[in-house]
């Protein structure tokens, strides 16, 4: 990333550390610690570990559904170099351009490598939706916050399969030399209409490849990816609840995912604060004075802070060259999809 890029991503980042250690103060002098008891480690490392090891499965299945095979390793790559990517980038565009590289250097085809991550993408949106049936029939009294999180992550589903379908719907137009008028409008003529045309070609062999999809690998990777997302619900709970409060389970469970959903309509890298401001808004009430500062700490820790970790571990030196070359050149519309 360039010098401003960057610039606006420290400053980011000092935005979040700044908004949690805000809090983290004033409700430590109203009596709220940041220490955990062990076991409440222990079931959100477990929760981590499981949605790391579903999605990654999730990943490995979508390869096969769409025989494009990926060994578990290149699987776990992919997966945590595409976190560290959505971490540092704003509105986590980073994330796809990231496991694209990441699956290009393990020696998938250009072809099969966007395949897998369309077809994973696909996947998850489904999941998506059924996790908010299943919470929504679970939860059926929750209110305000079940409402909230059918339009965050309804919304965003939405979207994610509007830009597959709109994407696929321009490839199958006839290729051209000369651009159309609302390529025209958007500046798309030249070398960058070049790039369109091939990135249309790609997106046909990709509907190709998906139109011999293995059903019962796909249904595997969808039901990797149903678990992987039900473990994002159980991080707050497991060390709130896991620390001996007596508070609603609803409230735990939902907000959370909203708001982690809700950061890829944020420009700003890490949610620039926003993530922070909003949780405190949303459960200081539920949770209580006690032990808001530590669930706020922990909650980030290991919902934001550990895939920025493994993630430059793993794969950083992959994922910053991924977003580097992004931006060096015109955006490629294959690798423009949300990350979820």
């Amino acid at each position: 990333m360039n010098l401003k890029r960057w610039t606006f991503t420290i400053i980011s980042f000092a935005a979040v550390l700044g908004v949690s250690a805000w809090y983290i103060v004033r409700w430590w002098r109203a009596g709220s610690g940041v220490s955990l008891p062990l076991i409440a480690h222990v079931l959100a490392a477990a929760a981590v570990i499981t949605e790391i090891v579903t999605r990654s499965l999730k990943i490995s299945f979508s390869g096969r559904a769409v025989q494009v095979p990926l060994s578990f390793w290149t699987a776990v790559r992919t997966t945590l170099g595409g976190d560290f990517g959505a971490s540092i980038t704003p509105a986590r565009s980073g994330a796809e351009p990231a496991r694209f590289l990441v699956l290009s250097e393990a020696g998938v085809p250009t072809a099969g490598a966007l395949v897998v991550l369309y077809a994973e993408l696909f996947l998850e949106a489904l999941s998506l939706a059924t996790i908010v049936i299943i919470v929504a029939f679970v939860f059926r009294h929750a209110g305000v916050v079940l409402g909230a999180l059918v339009g965050v992550v309804g919304g965003y589903s939405a979207l994610v399969i509007g830009v597959g379908v709109l994407a696929v719907v321009l490839a199958r137009r006839p290729a051209t030399d000369v651009p159309p008028r609302w390529a025209m409008r958007l500046r798309l003529h030249g070398k960058r209409w070049a790039r369109v045309q091939r990135s249309f070609a790609q997106i046909r062999n990709t509907v190709a490849m998906i139109q011999n999809v293995d059903y019962r690998w796909a249904f595997a990777s969808y039901f990797m990816s149903v678990i992987h997302l039900a473990m994002k619900l159980c991080v707050l709970p497991a060390l709130v609840l896991g620390a001996g409060a007596k508070v609603p389970l609803a409230p735990l469970a939902l907000w959370p995912m909203g708001l982690l959903y809700g950061t890829a309509l944020v420009p700003a890298p890490g949610g620039g604060g926003t993530v922070e401001l909003a949780f405190r808004a949303a459960l200081a009430p539920v949770i209580g004075p006690k032990l808001f500062a530590a669930a706020l700490l922990w909650w980030r820790f290991y919902t934001f802070y550990i895939y920025i970790l493994l993630g430059g571990v793993v794969a950083g030196r992959v994922v910053i060259r991924a977003i580097k070359n992004r931006q060096d050149k015109q955006h490629d519309p294959l690798l423009e999809l949300p990350e979820i």
